[in-house]
């Protein structure tokens, strides 16, 4: 029940619905133990007697207990669905607000599948067993004490020869707990495997596609599901064994009882109807024995489901505020960005960044140019503090970052990534993504300087399309102009361009260069780029490689002197005349 414990503080909440639930279920139980009375009362005096007059008084009192039992077990029904429902409402949000605190580190090994199923089937189950699984429990443990407690009242010697297998079902069925455990939390495990394979052949269906890999997918998926299969067989194995060992222990009680308590009836020593009333007594206690195998089913699928999402509940975070972590005021922000001898790994790897000095004062562009894993992409995210620095520091206006909120310091940066993401909603949506309260015309201004207003007009609905998933339906240069949009909406103090312009036309590229010119005053842009052209109007670039830099300067300074930034041009351009100074025409254009 340990599982359950670290889950008190979603259910207790609502413990006036348990406590309801269970005293409902105590009451219809308790209410089981006068129809063996009844019984009794008919046979010794009614029947026997030939006291036919009784016989409506008790049909009236059948009919009462049951209706009152029925109430009952309503009631419980009620205050139990109400119960499951609020738990499940409250680790829901519990667990969808883990996630967004996680920090990046996290979701670099994490699989959106297996994340999928704990948020669903995972929290279903542990939602079934709270509100009725354990109840149930309880109520199995009380049929057998008061059903006990009644056959003793009647005759203590019956009692113990009848319930002499008791405790050899008891021991069968710990364990098989034991055994069955197990084999449940490996059938999650392959539930969420599977539950990857079809999220990621979903989301990657282009890719499949295109390279004719249907056949390895669907091999691949039936691997999987013949795993859950054998799972779910090995488990149905566990329970086809202990199961029947367990209905034969309980219907050895019937057996005795037959043998013991006919051998008292004949010599006296007991009433008719104190054997009937026994023997239903008897089946009254049995019963729960037999649902005992469906309540431990229950029971361990909701612990295997509650482990995992305990394990998610309790999972370290580690990028997270201060104590009294500094709020940047707007106002006064001036975006001046200083990294002072940052060197940085990720997890069992090399260094991505090796003892880096930047000094980005208000209004200066930084270009970053570099090999793919030379520590480009790093730089920004040391600086959005998606992970932690390691040796080192970085101030933003002279405060550490470490010490700054992290919401208020990442509402001060606007990023456009390489891979792009839209929402599944409309492009007016997807643009005002970042801010919480904008204009039309807001938007609009900010998608005709991502040159994407356009396109836009041109669409069916314009702005109120609704793009797939993904952003499918538009192309990857659309995409990318439409998150440059959502980027200069957000007005942000520091501009991050990571490979923006990745997907789009060297034509586009430079008009969109020329909307920046706008938005890059007064604020410090930091521009990845592969591609020359990004990053010549740039007041400082820095070179990176294998997380050193290996030059910085203007582009005119590095175009004069032998390193790789003057490889890169001489490759990028060596199809034009005098490729170490040719100026192309359309970046003529922009500079005029």
């Amino acid at each position: 029940m340990d599982v359950f414990r670290q889950l008190k503080p979603f259910y207790w909440v609502e413990r006036k619905s348990l406590i309801a639930s269970i005293v409902c279920l105590i009451c219809a139980t308790a209410l089981g133990l006068v129809y063996p009375n009844l019984l009794r009362i008919l046979i010794d005096d009614v029947i026997r007697p030939r006291n036919f007059e009784w016989v409506p008084q008790l049909s009236l009192a059948v009919v009462g207990v049951v209706t009152l039992k029925g109430s009952l077990q309503f009631l419980h029904g009620y205050f139990g669905g109400r119960l499951g429902n609020r738990v499940a409402f409250r680790l829901r949000n519990a667990c969808y607000t883990k996630l967004q605190t996680l920090s990046y580190q996290y979701y670099d090994t994490a699989k959106t599948g297996d994340l999928m199923s704990r948020l669903t089937a995972d929290l279903e189950g542990v939602r079934n067993f709270i509100a009725f699984g354990f109840a149930q429990i309880l109520n199995m443990m009380l049929m057998v004490v008061f059903g006990a407690a009644m056959m003793f009242s009647i005759h203590w010697q019956l009692t113990l020869i009848t319930l002499v297998t008791i405790p050899l079902l008891v021991f069968v069925a710990f364990k098989f707990e034991r055994l069955i455990h197990p084999a449940f939390r490996e059938m999650r495990q392959a539930m969420s495997h599977l539950t990857t394979a079809v999220q990621e052949n979903i989301t990657g269906v282009r890719t499949v596609k295109s390279f004719a890999r249907e056949s390895f997918e669907m091999d691949k998926f039936s691997t999987r599901s013949s795993a859950y299969k054998q799972n779910q067989i090995a488990a149905s194995g566990l329970w086809g064994k202990y199961f029947p060992v367990m209905e034969l222990l309980a219907s050895l009680c019937a057996v005795i009882l037959l043998v013991a308590g006919g051998t008292l009836v004949i010599r006296g020593s007991i009433t008719l109807g104190e054997m009937v009333a026994f023997f239903s007594m008897l089946w009254y206690i049995i019963n729960p024995m037999w649902a005992m195998g469906f309540l431990i089913n229950n029971f361990t699928q909701s612990k295997a489901s509650g482990e995992r999402l305990v394990e998610l509940l309790n999972e370290y975070i580690h990028v997270k505020d201060v104590e009294k972590p500094i709020v940047l005021d707007d106002s006064k922000m001036e975006g001046h960005v200083e990294f002072h001898n940052v060197t940085f790994n990720y997890a069992d790897k090399a260094p991505a960044l090796t003892n880096v000095n930047i000094d980005a004062k208000p209004g200066m562009v930084i270009g970053l140019l570099g090999p793919t894993g030379s520590g480009k992409s790093t730089v920004i995210q040391l600086l959005m503090r998606a992970y932690n620095v390691k040796t080192g520091k970085i101030t933003l206006d002279g405060n550490d970052i470490r010490n700054i909120s992290i919401e208020s310091l990442r509402s001060q940066i606007a990023t456009v990534f390489q891979e792009t993401f839209l929402f599944s909603c409309s492009i007016r949506d997807n643009i005002a993504y970042a801010v919480k309260d904008v204009s039309m015309d807001q938007i609009i201004r900010a998608a005709k300087l991502a040159k994407a207003h356009d396109f836009i007009m041109e669409l069916p609905e314009g702005y109120d399309t609704i793009v797939g998933e993904r952003g499918m339906g538009l192309s990857g240069g659309q995409k990318q102009r439409i998150a440059i949009a959502r980027a200069l909406i957000k007005n942000p103090r520091i501009l991050v361009l990571d490979d923006a312009t990745s997907a789009v036309d060297m034509e586009t590229e430079h008009e969109i260069q020329a909307g920046f010119s706008e938005l890059m005053a007064g604020r410090t842009t930091f521009v990845i780029a592969h591609r020359i052209s990004s990053l010549r109007h740039a007041d400082e670039i820095l070179v990176f490689d294998k997380g050193h830099i290996v030059q910085r300067g203007s582009h005119e300074q590095l175009i004069a002197e032998q390193g790789p930034y003057q490889d890169t041009y001489n490759i990028q351009y060596a199809d034009r005349p005098s490729a170490g100074t040719a100026i192309p025409a359309a970046e003529r254009r922009v500079a005029q």
